[in-house]
């Protein structure tokens, strides 16, 4: 009897084992919407492109503004700022925008006692 179950256990397991490999393939019922084959001879190759840098509209550089140490923290306000520049790469102009952003971070020296 125990070799019984054994071959009828083997034979399952086989069975499913098989079943899920068909499943997997390309002949199955479940991909046969899909075309595996045809795919593969249409692929498209990718060509480098080239791109110049566009002159759209200024650059937006944030800049440290103040360094402040309130309640053990440091807090850094930086500003952000509109640059113009020329055709050689030189800042015409610098014009501060609305956008300001603060950044406050733990000033763990004075756990050391510095």
């Amino acid at each position: 009897m125990k070799s019984f179950t054994q071959t009828t256990s083997l034979l399952a397991l086989l069975f499913l084992l098989v079943f899920a490999a068909y499943l997997d393939s390309p002949f199955s019922f479940i991909n046969k919407n899909y075309s595996y084959t045809a795919t593969a001879s249409k692929q498209k190759i990718a060509k480098p492109v080239t791109a110049a840098p566009s002159d759209e509209g200024p650059d937006l550089v944030e800049k440290l503004e103040k360094v402040e140490k309130v309640d053990g923290y440091f807090v850094e306000t930086y500003q952000e700022y509109e640059v113009y520049k020329d055709e050689d790469g030189k800042v015409k102009k610098e014009i501060p925008t609305d956008h300001t952003e603060t950044l406050k971070y733990w000033d763990y020296s004075q756990n050391y006692g510095e």
